[in-house]
């Protein structure tokens, strides 16, 4: 995969009174974390605390003007005050329900629909106001049509045809009623592991593609709508709407448009969505919800803390849309047109995503398959989600074995659906209860053995796997500290054995009596399948 960037030097900073403090600060937090040695410069917190994307783009921990030195800065979003506040809900077989589903949210806040799939549009819609409510379709836009007939539809309205496949005599018959047609979804390649970098190129290839077969640019331009991810990650989703209008603008100008505008829609990272501690969703939805907003999107579509777990619920549904209410009519985040703009993070991150998106497209353009990229994205990303480099709160990291999870009837399907979950390897092994725990086995007092028994225990609990301090069973896990191992390590494991143990697993650096070790850093999928295996 292409690497965009590289990590930020020491001879890019100006060593300013300001930024020698805080190297100073930051550095002697790094030692305390021994992350940085007693011989190494403070500057040397540049390059340890810069991180990278998936993309190979460099983050610099700490935004300065020379961030931005010859950059011209653009991406600016268009929209002024409140997003349209936009509920998803894929129909299913009781189009009652559904109607009921749909006239709550609109009546609690929401003022536009996502509805996927097809569904009895008589009941479905009975009640709602489309000339009030705009509705964004993905499928049946020909029934949709058929049933709305002479009414009046609002004008953000839109038919949902797959940029990719144009269809001539709907756009045609959506243009003359005033409303929108196509949609060029990037999620689909979202949910599937895209990158940010790898999301934005797709999407201009697909526009890109449906203007080459326009007759009138701008006119093309008028009836599209791009959908695009955000995640909890916040800065590279503000960025990457903000990258997304910048080169959607270029692409216009380079057609010969008038026009420079694109409308966003953005919802919330179906991946990024745990089905296990669910309520933690309610803080990702949120993150990005927010990111959302700053980044400057037209609509924003917050799916429900629940959506994992099946057909989200009247409970789930109201969490979602009163978390972009809180944004906007309590917390102020639509007061500001671009409050990101001008920060220099911000400002270079959506340069770097663009310049890169722009490249990666003009490789798409001229036949490079995007899929084999996504593929080793999700190889790397999987890596660091195994090893616990990229955390899931509740599912890698600090996971309830206790927790009883909300109960939600069968998720109806739609079309191109597929959604490859971050945590899906955990999820697996939470699905699939072991019979037995791990005893573990403690070496010297509490405050000597605590640090590595709760690290192993939340480990092991990441795995669906239980721990006992009492009896004994196949597997053993002995945690203290190294000096422990070195006086009673062997004997314990003898022990252990003695009493039954078939495999014993030390928390810390490996050692020849035992079997196995954990410490950070470890694949933990790796380990945790190993750990089943000998409990099974």
């Amino acid at each position: 995969m292409a690497t965009y960037g590289g990590p930020v030097t020491d001879d890019q900073h100006d060593r300013a009174p300001g930024k020698v403090a805080w190297e100073a600060a930051a550095a002697a937090v790094l030692r305390k974390a021994r992350r940085l040695g007693d011989d190494d410069p403070d500057e040397a917190v540049w390059g340890k605390l810069t991180r990278s994307t998936l993309d190979g783009i460099a983050i610099s921990p700490l935004g300065t003007p020379e961030l931005i030195d010859g950059l011209v800065t653009s991406g600016r979003p268009a929209r002024v005050g409140a997003w349209d506040v936009r509920a998803e809900l894929t129909l299913g077989a009781d189009a009652k329900a559904d109607n009921q589903a749909l006239l709550a949210d609109l009546e609690g806040g929401v003022t536009s629909l996502y509805l996927r799939g097809a569904g009895d549009w008589a009941t479905v819609l009975d009640g709602i106001l489309l000339d009030l409510a705009p509705v964004v379709l993905d499928g049946d836009a020909r029934g949709f049509l058929d049933h709305v007939g002479d009414r009046e539809l609002h004008p953000d309205t839109n038919l949902g045809l797959d940029a990719r496949d144009p269809d001539e005599e709907l756009a045609a018959e959506a243009e003359a009623r005033g409303i929108r047609a196509y949609v060029v979804d990037a999620t689909d390649v979202h949910d599937l592991g895209a990158t940010e970098v790898q999301e934005l190129a797709y999407a201009l290839k697909a526009g890109a593609d449906l203007l080459r077969g326009a007759a009138d640019v701008d006119r093309a331009n008028a009836l599209l709508e791009f959908r695009f991810a955000v995640t909890d990650e916040q800065f590279t989703s503000i960025a990457k709407l903000r990258a997304a209008r910048r080169t959607w603008a270029r692409v216009l100008e380079l057609s010969g448009a008038q026009s420079r505008d694109q409308r966003q829609h953005a919802v919330t990272s179906r991946p990024m969505l745990s089905k296990y501690d669910p309520w933690v969703n309610m803080l990702r939805t949120t993150v990005a919800a927010f990111a959302a907003g700053v980044g400057g999107a037209d609509a924003v579509t917050v799916l429900p803390f629940d959506t994992p777990l099946g057909e989200p619920d009247g409970f789930g549904r109201r969490i979602a849309r009163n978390t972009s209410a809180l944004l906007i009519e309590e917390s102020h985040v639509a007061v500001v047109t671009d409050p990101a703009g001008g920060a220099y993070a911000v400002e270079k991150l959506t340069d770097d995503l663009a310049v890169a998106a722009w490249e990666l497209f003009g490789r798409l353009d001229d036949g490079a398959e995007l899929e084999p990229l996504i593929e080793a994205t999700v190889a790397e990303r999987d890596r660091q989600v195994a090893t616990r480099k990229r955390p899931i709160t509740g599912l890698s990291e600090f996971p309830n074995l206790a927790e009883q999870l909300p109960e939600r009837s069968a998720a109806h399907d739609a079309a191109g659906s597929e959604v490859r979950r971050y945590g899906a390897a955990y999820e697996a092994l939470r699905d699939d209860p072991v019979p037995a725990p791990v005893l573990l086995a403690p070496l010297g007092t509490v405050a000597q053995h605590t640090a590595r028994a709760t690290f192993a225990t939340n480990l092991l609990a990441a795995g669906g796997i239980g721990v006992t301090a009492d009896g004994s069973g196949p597997v053993a896990c002995v945690v203290g500290t190294d000096a422990a191992y070195a006086e009673e390590g062997a004997a314990r494991a003898a022990a252990l054995r003695e009493a039954g143990a078939e495999w014993v697993i030390v928390a810390g650096k490996p050692h020849d009596w035992a079997d196995d070790s954990c410490a950070l850093g470890v694949d933990a999928i790796d380990f945790l399948t190993r750990t089943r295996e000998k409990l099974a």
